[in-house]
């Protein structure tokens, strides 16, 4: 039986996916017995007393949040496998829980094009590996479809400060910012602070900015005033592979490790996104169909019916505000609706087809494989594995 510290924001929704991914390995392969060290241990005992700790409870491994301290090394040659959570940097000394960053701030950047956005923000820390990939992921994605992105970045808070609800340069940059804007941040604690900047600086909510926060907080996204939009991380499956590594580590040693990569999954959607950036009323009414109507056989021929304009005008106009064709429109969001009930639910490939209105499911199972270069089973298989 293996004791485990773990030194983890209990309170986050992101660790508390991971923790159930860890507990869903223990009790598979253990049980393990956990040792819940608070974050504040990090801040006053730091490494040396982690490791004092860990001697004495005789411990086995070592999950946790740790700063980038060199001293981190003393554990390593105590023989006690340890893997990080990517606090503020990846380490080379050790294994990380880190996530696909960069592909979170690609898939932000086109759900805000799919909406017809021309102008583009991010907000979030320049000294934070995840906050500055997902940056650079929303950053060249916007950049390909020919636009800029406005940033404001600052340097970590205290969580205590309440400075945002205040005026601030944060405020005088979101009044000065062009509008209609999609506004992407680095977490969704980030994008609450935009929603409760906004509301203090009267800018409305998703008509002037609209805002998309990452990791699904549900607490925070709905707490959030109008509810925050945000990307989902398959955090669970990451916790799980982490202990399946450190289960490893412990009994093969700590010379062949990898670090464990969180994906982003899909994006949900709530009132801080739902608007499509337009004037266009004829596109606006099209795009609004089309996501309505989404989980139908959709032809580009049912738009063209909802809108007073022959196909090639819509079409043409569809695509210079878009960026998009109509019918790779439909294929886009078809795909993205087709993802997401894959991980959310246990339908099958045939049932999901059902459900979208689609009578050839191995056509769509044809497209899949054609966007994400597996079958829908394969990825399912590799997003929900150890839930």
């Amino acid at each position: 039986m293996y004791k485990i510290i773990l030194l983890i924001d209990f309170a986050e929704e992101y660790s508390k996916g991971l923790l159930k991914g860890i507990s869903k390995y223990s009790k598979e392969h253990g049980p393990w017995i956990f040792c819940r060290m608070p974050l504040f241990q990090r801040e006053t005992i730091g490494i040396d007393g982690i490791l004092e700790w860990a001697l004495e409870w005789e411990a086995d491994g070592i999950i946790g949040q740790l700063y980038n301290d060199p001293k981190i090394s003393k554990i390593v040659e105590a023989g006690i496998p340890v893997i990080a959570q990517d606090f503020k940097e990846r380490f080379k000394e050790i294994p990380n829980i880190t996530g696909d960053h960069y592909e979170a701030g690609k898939m932000g950047a086109e759900y805000f094009l799919r909406k017809g956005f021309k102008n583009f923000a991010f907000y979030g820390f320049k000294d934070i590996v995840w906050s500055r990939e997902r940056a650079d992921g929303f950053e060249d994605r916007v950049k390909k479809a020919g636009h800029q992105v406005h940033y404001f970045e600052h340097i970590m808070a205290r969580s205590s400060e309440l400075w945002y609800y205040k005026p601030s340069p944060l405020s005088q940059w979101l009044k000065s910012l062009p509008k209609p804007i999609a506004l992407m941040t680095c977490d969704d604690n980030q994008g609450q602070h935009i929603t409760e900047a906004c509301r203090q600086s009267n800018i409305r909510i998703p008509e002037h900015v609209a805002v998309l926060g990452v990791d699904n907080d549900e607490m925070i996204c709905e707490f959030s005033d109008p509810p925050l939009s945000s990307i989902g991380q398959d955090t669970e499956k990451g916790g799980y592979d982490a202990a399946k590594l450190l289960h490893h580590m412990i009994e093969h040693g700590t010379a062949d490790y990898y670090d464990i990569i969180v994906k982003p999954t899909q994006i949900i959607t709530r009132q801080s996104t739902d608007i499509y950036a337009t004037n266009d009323r004829y596109i606006a009414s099209s795009l609004k169909f089309i996501h309505q109507n989404i989980d139908k056989n959709l032809q580009v021929e049912d738009i063209v019916k909802q809108v007073p304009l022959s196909r090639r005008a819509l079409e043409q106009r569809f695509q210079d505000i878009t960026g998009y064709p109509i019918y790779k429109y439909i294929f886009n969001l078809r795909i993205e609706k087709f993802t997401q009930k894959l991980i959310e639910t246990d339908m099958t490939v045939f049932e999901i087809a059902l459900d979208m209105g689609l009578a050839d499911s191995k056509n769509i199972a044809r497209q899949f494989r054609q966007i994400k270069g597996c079958t829908p089973i394969e990825y399912r298989n590799q997003h929900l594995a150890g839930k």
